[in-house]
């Protein structure tokens, strides 16, 4: 599994449209996009990486009403077990009307064999 892959599955099972990198066509009024921030190796043993830490940032965009689109969000990046690194309001934006709120995560993935 992949932390894009299980970002993905959780915007999926709240019905919200989501790409990663950038909307490829016109977006609608609420949306999200994924933007992969690292790839991380801090935990070793035997000179050798047991874990992969993997980093994202979701941006969350809406026209409307953004504080109960963020909550829910929110709420089932935390059942799906991601931990929340950080969130901030970046502003509503004056050229496409949209309120753009992020959010980082991070996963831990044992690497395989």
């Amino acid at each position: 599994m992949s932390l894009l892959k299980e970002v993905k599955a959780v915007f999926d099972a709240l019905g919200i449209p989501v790409e990663t990198g950038a909307f490829s066509t016109a977006p609608p009024d609420r949306y999200a996009l994924i933007t992969p921030m690292a790839d991380l190796y801090g935990l070793f043993a035997d000179n050798r990486a047991l874990f992969e830490t993997q980093e994202a940032r979701l941006s969350l965009f809406d026209k409307g009403a953004y504080t109960s689109f963020k909550n829910a969000v929110v709420k089932a990046l935390l059942a799906a077990g991601l931990t929340i690194t950080g969130r901030i309001y970046l502003g509503r934006e004056a050229d496409t009307g949209y309120h753009h709120y992020a959010i980082d995560v991070a996963k831990e993935y044992a690497l395989e064999e």
